[in-house]
């Protein structure tokens, strides 16, 4: 039992939706409790929370042209060619989450997909998001060409005559073709809902933040709590858009207070955040940098925000009582975030508000003490802080040896006191807790490599990282009252087939999910 202050106890009793016991006094109620659950051995830790995920995307993503596992641009080009044959009455082909190291430098061009789709457009996004790799059909809807203006917050990419390539960058530039595509049907966020239910429960996973989701997004979540369908708590954060985030206020502020009047969606879903993605990603090299690429002198990035825009909308979203919640990732879009997050405390005053700056990539030393000093939470995704192929292939050589060996610096942070989660950012990677686990305690990749860890400073113990994916991102959600396992506490709870504190770190992916609990109630058993 993984109750993180030191209590060893093989007994644990819970009374409606709270734990009520530990140790010898939750043995001798036995007798008097409906259901016995005999662990035979197996852990009991407290239930898994995700602090950055976008489960309804990944739902929705798993009924589409899924590339995930890809490794070569042929097998792309094989996939939609097959997915043109067996949907002759899709009006557009979108795919999800392919590599971005399987293309060169990240860069797709619009003829590859010409050659096994010419008739309809093909648009297909990399795991991060940041980037559309698009056909010529697509581009034509789009009226991308030559004279197309760069837009205000992308980059369309253009061959040395000024032609676009066929990808395109940052959300300034995917608009130009995202709105033509038809939107998402009810039927299909549905189908999504549940899938993505499915596999957050399997996971042990009690509690979500999707990052970013439309006003019809939010209306699926709370259509899915009305029919009993949900099995995980989300909290859902509007992306304020740095062109319209005056307008957008009103708007997101009546749809989190409308939701919070609907007791039966509220005990599942709630809309209590704002996301802001500060910059881009460095594999694309669109995350913002305080100097130059190596691979781009020319450029430090793409900062999507002024640091005055930035600073006011923070304030005016802080103000309304919406949690703050950051993208950044470059070590100028991350010190961007940190300076309008203090903006807003000496604007509006302090309180307990917990803003969040999610993935926490690239952080210039001058900045760690500052999330501690400023109550910021550092949410990680601890799979990322490895040396996989996008880090080898695109960011190592993009940042250079010095910045590289800055990356992910989740020891460094929890030991400065900064309050750190966990997350995943599913479906651009594995939702899978124990997956991230892993790579917290060893900083290896899936080949075992490097042995003693990428920057092995930054490597956490079992107990510290699980604490990152349960207290840390209940933490996160003001979910004071779990987190943990201890007398009071709310009952939400996960078993697993083995004990993952007691085996190698490579070695706790191996281990599986056998029930998961939410107040007391189980929601999955394998």
């Amino acid at each position: 039992m993984v109750t993180f202050d030191g209590t060893v106890a093989t007994d644990l009793a819970v009374d409606g939706t709270r734990i009520v016991a530990i140790g010898d006094h939750a043995a001798t109620a036995f007798a008097t409790f409906d259901e016995t659950v005999h662990l035979e051995g197996r852990p009991l830790l407290p239930a898994f929370r995700d602090g950055h995920a976008h489960p309804i995307h990944a739902g929705v993503n798993r009924n589409e042209l899924d590339l995930s596992g890809v490794t070569t641009v042929a097998e792309v080009q094989r996939r939609v060619g097959d997915w043109a044959i067996t949907h002759p009455d899709d009006p557009w082909i979108v795919g999800h989450c392919y590599a971005p190291p399987l293309l060169p430098n990240g860069l797709g061009r619009a003829e590859w997909l010409d050659a096994v789709c010419a008739d309809r457009p093909v648009a297909l996004l990399p795991t991060d998001c940041h980037a559309l790799w698009v056909n010529s059909a697509a581009l034509a809807l789009g009226n991308i060409d030559a004279d197309t203006p760069a837009p205000k917050l992308g980059e369309i990419v253009r061959d040395a005559d000024g032609r676009p390539t066929g990808m395109l960058l940052e959300f300034g530039a995917m608009e130009l073709v995202e709105r033509h595509m038809p939107p998402a049907s009810g039927a299909k966020w549905e189908r999504g809902l549940t899938e993505a239910m499915r596999c957050l429960s399997m996971e042990g996973i009690a509690w979500a933040q999707d990052a970013s989701v439309t006003l019809d997004e939010l209306e699926a979540y709370i259509a899915g709590a009305h029919r009993g369908e949900m099995t995980c708590r989300i909290n859902n954060a509007f992306r304020a858009d740095p062109l319209k985030w005056v307008s957008q206020r009103p708007t997101f502020a009546a749809a989190r207070d409308q939701l919070e009047l609907d007791p039966v969606a509220s005990a599942w879903v709630a809309a209590r955040t704002v996301k802001f993605f500060a910059d881009g990603v460095i594999e694309a090299g669109t995350g913002f940098l305080l100097e130059p690429y190596e691979d781009a002198p020319q450029s430090c990035g793409l900062p999507n925000w002024t640091a005055d825009g930035l600073k006011e909308a923070v304030r005016a979203f802080d103000a309304d009582g919406f949690q703050i919640h950051i993208h950044a990732i470059g070590d100028a879009g991350i010190r961007m975030a940190l300076d309008a997050i203090e903006h807003a405390e000496q604007q509006n005053g302090t309180r307990d508000r917990r803003p969040v700056i999610a993935h926490t990539q690239l952080v210039h030393p001058a900045d760690r003490s500052r999330f501690a000093a400023l109550g910021v939470v550092a949410n990680f995704e601890p799979l990322w802080a490895c040396l996989d192929e996008s880090q080898l292939d695109l960011t190592i050589p993009r940042l250079g040896p010095e910045r590289s060996s800055l990356q992910y610096p989740i020891a460094s942070l929890a030991a400065s006191g900064a309050p750190v989660s966990f997350g995943s950012d599913w479906p651009v990677s594995s939702h899978r807790p124990l997956d991230g686990l892993a790579v917290a305690v060893t900083r290896r990749n899936r080949r075992g490599e490097p042995v003693n860890g990428w920057l092995p400073q930054e490597r956490m113990s079992i107990l510290q990282a699980i604490h990152a994916y349960t207290a840390g991102s209940a933490y996160q959600a003001f979910d004071d009252e779990a987190g943990t396992l201890s007398v009071g506490s709310r009952a939400d709870l996960v078993v697993l087939d083995r004990d993952i504190t007691a085996i190698a770190g490579e070695d706790v992916p191996d281990a599986s999910v056998d029930e998961t609990w939410l107040a007391g109630e189980a929601v999955y058993r394998r």
